[in-house]
């Protein structure tokens, strides 16, 4: 009985196993590259109940980041203003505009403003503001330049491989105390230098172990 099929065909079974392989690998390696925070977090800005612009306030007005956020240096968790913080300047300035309506109704009522929180980590994960910013890392590190935001954006992944490149190498990152709230912050000559130096002396060792940061 004449053969129907090439001798050349029975390296198909072996080259269809070896393409599924293969294709499994390069499916999981996407996965793993562009469904990190990077690619699916960054750029989330979302619409708040009242249109408060960073730029205007933290740029054009000089606010410092505690005047509102005032939990930074003493708290993990980095606290939304209360209205009353809003209210001690808008009962004076602007205090018809239509935009500051929902500020002065919470004012009224003593109802919260429902907030959307841009920055967020999984509930498995534990983060001081406090320990951060008392050790020498600015807002704008994991921020961005908020005071160049109409709208706040999330500007950095926020993964734990993100995490762990400070944690790894402090000293490429971290600024004098009293310039954490300085937005555009440019490092001096041998400032690597000076913040290992910084490190010796303060005993800064920021941890790698798992359960440094998981419950």
């Amino acid at each position: 009985m004449p053969q129907i099929f090439p001798r050349e065909s029975n390296a198909l079974p072996h080259l269809s196993v070896g393409a599924l392989l293969a294709g499994s690998v390069v499916l999981i390696f996407l996965v793993w590259y562009y469904f990190s925070p990077e690619y699916t977090d960054v750029g989330y800005a979302p619409e708040q109940p009242v249109a408060y612009s960073h730029r205007v306030h933290v740029d054009q007005l000089g606010l410092d980041c505690r005047y509102c956020h005032s939990f930074v240096e003493v708290a993990d968790v980095s606290n939304i203003p209360a209205t009353e913080t809003c209210m001690n300047c808008h009962e004076v300035v602007k205090p018809q505009s239509l935009a500051l309506m929902p500020v002065r109704a919470s004012w009224s009522d003593g109802s919260s403003i429902p907030w959307v929180k841009v920055h967020q980590l999984p509930d498995y994960a534990q983060f001081s503001h406090a320990v951060h910013v008392n050790n020498g890392v600015g807002c704008e590190t994991c921020h961005g330049r908020v005071d160049q935001m109409d709208v706040v954006r999330l500007t950095e992944p926020l993964s734990m491989g993100w995490c762990l490149e400070c944690h790894r190498e402090p000293e490429k990152y971290l600024r004098p105390n009293e310039e954490i709230t300085t937005m555009g912050y440019m490092h001096s000559g041998g400032f690597l230098e000076e913040n290992l130096s910084r490190i010796r002396q303060e005993g800064i060792r920021p941890p790698t172990n798992c359960s440094a940061c998981h419950y």
